[in-house]
């Protein structure tokens, strides 16, 4: 006799399905689409992907819920339970298993809330040549005597009035054409797309008489977060714009943790590519309402994104790139029908996509170089875009180059005690007194200052629940430049007689940033964390210095949501980045998202981005003999051997230390710590 499978019900989503036993709790939540935080990959570490389960008969669904229904804790559990502490009634999804009916609570202090969207188009003005133009023609009506069918006679009046020689129609139309011709009384609209010198034109769209209404879509797919802009091709306009979370997060936080959930599952690639897929449709619907615009009139589309989601968009399996030598299976620029990719928009519509620049430099990069021209500048110029992934481009018209450096998720709160994603209620900025050492901060979705009046009352419903990236660098930058840490990013634990806000930590220290629920702080592991991750990013610029043998950057550009929100003065205390002029270090916000509408605006453009990735030389950082030096210089701040003049006339840094050897035959602490830093970069460079 036939079993049925029991019945999983995920709330608050509602979301619910029937799945064998013995699956466990956290694959079933994603096969779903309901989104469970899990920072560690399922290794039973973060704590983030906790559940509840609701217990009684549920007669409005159906279902008996019981905790039995759940296996029991395993070691995993136990372990986590025992190091960090697990709240009554909670389990890890990550380690439990689906053993009967149950009825799933996610709890949403584990959630971090929803992520804030913030990548936004720059304000520029783009020269218009878009790829599609709409071309009003009359024709003669039929005659007995002039036997030329419909089709021709209208490709021939395209080429009179219009110029077009040699056109194709799409296929869809040639069965619509008669009957568009007729509705019309033999005047049409024709979309016609050429994109490039030597492309044949093509007939994409048709409508009854004068029709007046041409839109695209320029759309950014992050690991993270997808940005998407609804413009019009006839003016330029903005229309609207919206984003949302990227859903293949549930299938791993970092880019390599999806590759991984591709190769340890059959179904993985098509599982991802569905998903965003479905995304971009989404938001294509929710622009389309924003600025009231039909789906049929989108005529062209331009995608950008980091190597691994250009694949996933693609359908292609990134298998490769998660090992190397990271060889891309298409890394020039891509121009294929909307409908081959499942794009709701015109049956005729078409998708661009820029080219790569190498296997982890990808379309999301050549936009952002195509948006600040570093191949257009008579300085040097470097574009660099933070995220778990650092993609850098440095040079100018005479040269470029690139690389990536894998910085590590420290930066978007993954690997930080009390991190979390850019949410209402995370701490954004930090300040720290260096006379008491007593904190000050701003939380997103309150205007004031922790230290200020109606603080507390603002707060209260947000509450404040972590750190996110861009407060993560200024803490740090702001615990050295107040003393609490030592250049080499060792927390002073002799502070501790001076300020409760120092704290023992085993063997090591934290720094009490807000002494409430949750309580947050600032550990050595953090510190660590992030040293390693500005290590990594700093020697990936440094080797592309060395490279066009140069000393000094005239001009940086922080792009991607990241950089957006960092301070650029915190960025170099930190050593994020080389010493430079402040006043030429600027953030630009959605680069990648501007370099596609770019392309989408002006195919002249595309022709642009096209030959300037072929004259673009990537580094393999990992390769390079001057990697392991580098990075361990890197490690402290803001560098152990570069100075930091342009630095040093805006902040008053704290002076540098002189290592000594203990004299006495044993090991010194500077000679563990350059221990411990050669091996942390031998790691990086894997």
């Amino acid at each position: 006799m036939a079993t049925t499978d029991p019945l999983v019900l995920f709330m608050p989503s509602g979301k619910r399905g029937r799945f064998a036993k013995g699956t466990v709790v956290l694959d079933a939540a994603r096969e779903l689409g309901v989104y469970v935080e899990s920072v560690c990959g399922g290794r039973a570490t973060c704590g983030r992907c906790q559940v509840i389960v609701q217990e009684g008969n549920f007669a409005k669904h159906g279902i008996t819920s019981a905790n039995d229904h759940l296996s029991a804790r395993g070691a995993k559990e136990e372990r986590y339970e025992r190091v960090r502490g697990l709240a009554d009634g909670r389990r890890l999804s990550c380690s439990s298993t689906i053993e009967g009916d149950l009825v799933i609570d996610v709890p949403q202090d584990t959630v971090i809330n929803a992520q804030v969207v913030r990548k936004a188009a720059l304000d520029r003005v783009i020269e218009r040549n878009p790829a599609v133009q709409l071309c009003y023609v009359e024709l003669d009506e039929p005659d007995m005597h002039k036997p030329l069918g419909d089709l021709d006679r209208l490709k021939k009046m395209l080429e009179q009035d219009w110029h077009y020689h040699d056109l194709q129609v799409a296929p869809h139309l040639l069965h619509e054409v008669q009957k568009i011709l007729r509705k019309g009384e033999w005047g049409v609209t024709a979309a016609i797309h050429r994109d490039g010198p030597t492309a044949r034109p093509t007939i994409i769209a048709l409508w009854p008489g004068l029709h007046n209404e041409a839109y695209g879509i320029a759309c950014d797919i992050g690991s993270t977060t997808i940005a998407m802009h609804l413009v019009s091709l006839l003016s330029g306009r903005i229309v609207a714009s919206s984003g949302a979370s990227n859903p293949q997060i549930r299938f791993g936080e970092d880019l390599m943790s999806r590759v991984s959930y591709v190769m340890m599952n059959p179904n993985g690639r098509e599982a991802m590519t569905t998903a965003v897929r479905e995304a971009a449709n989404e938001l294509i619907g929710k622009v389309c309402a924003e600025g009231d615009v039909a789906r049929d009139d989108i005529l062209d589309m331009v995608f950008v994104g980091n190597p691994i989601m250009h694949h996933l968009f693609l359908g292609i399996d990134p298998t490769e790139l998660g090992q190397a030598p990271f060889a891309l299976a298409v890394s020039g620029a891509v121009d294929v029908p909307a409908s081959t990719l499942d794009l709701s928009a015109n049956a005729g519509a078409r998708v661009y996509l820029l080219p790569c620049i190498a296997g982890h430099v990808g379309a999301d990069s050549a936009a952002a170089a195509l948006c600040e021209g570093p191949h257009r500048q008579d300085e040097m110029m470097m574009v660099v875009d933070v995220g778990t992934n650092a993609e850098i481009v440095l040079g100018n018209r005479d040269r470029v180059v690139a690389a990536s450096s894998p910085t590590g998720p420290a930066f978007e709160g993954a690997e930080i005690s009390s991190g979390q994603r850019a949410a209402p209620g995370a701490i954004e900025r930090v300040r720290i007194d260096k006379d008491t050492l007593e904190p000050r901060f701003k939380i997103i979705g309150v205007d004031t200052w922790s230290d200020e009046d109606g603080f507390a009352e603002a707060s209260a419903q947000l509450g404040v629940t972590g750190i996110c990236g861009s407060a993560i660098i200024e803490v740090i930058a702001e615990m050295y430049l107040s003393g609490v840490i030592s250049e080499d990013g060792v927390i002073d634990g002799a502070l501790a007689d001076k300020t409760p806000r120092i704290l023992q930590n085993g063997r090591t220290w934290s720094y009490l940033l807000h002494d409430g629920t949750p309580r947050i702080t600032v550990t050595q592991n953090d510190v660590r964390a992030i040293q390693l991750g500005k290590a990594a990013l700093y020697a990936g610029i440094k080797l592309l210095m060395e490279k066009l043998g140069i000393d000094h950057v005239d001009r940086i550009s922080l792009a991607g949501a990241f950089g957006t929100f960092i301070d650029p003065t915190y960025a170099m205390v930190l050593g994020l980045i080389p010493d430079c002029d402040l006043d030429k270090v600027k953030a630009v916000g959605n680069a990648a998202g501007h370099g596609a509408l770019m392309a989408l605006l002006n195919r002249d453009h595309r022709r642009e981005i096209e030959d300037t990735v072929t004259h673009i030389e990537k580094i393999e950082t990992a390769l390079e003999p001057n990697f392991q030096r580098i990075f361990i210089n890197a490690m402290a701040l803001p560098n152990k051997v570069d100075p930091f003049p342009f630095l040093a006339q805006q902040v008053t840094l704290p002076p540098r230390q002189i290592e000594q050897d203990a004299g006495d035959g044993t090991d010194s602490a500077a000679q563990r710590r350059r221990s411990r830093e050669d091996r942390a970069a031998r790691r990086s460079r894997t």
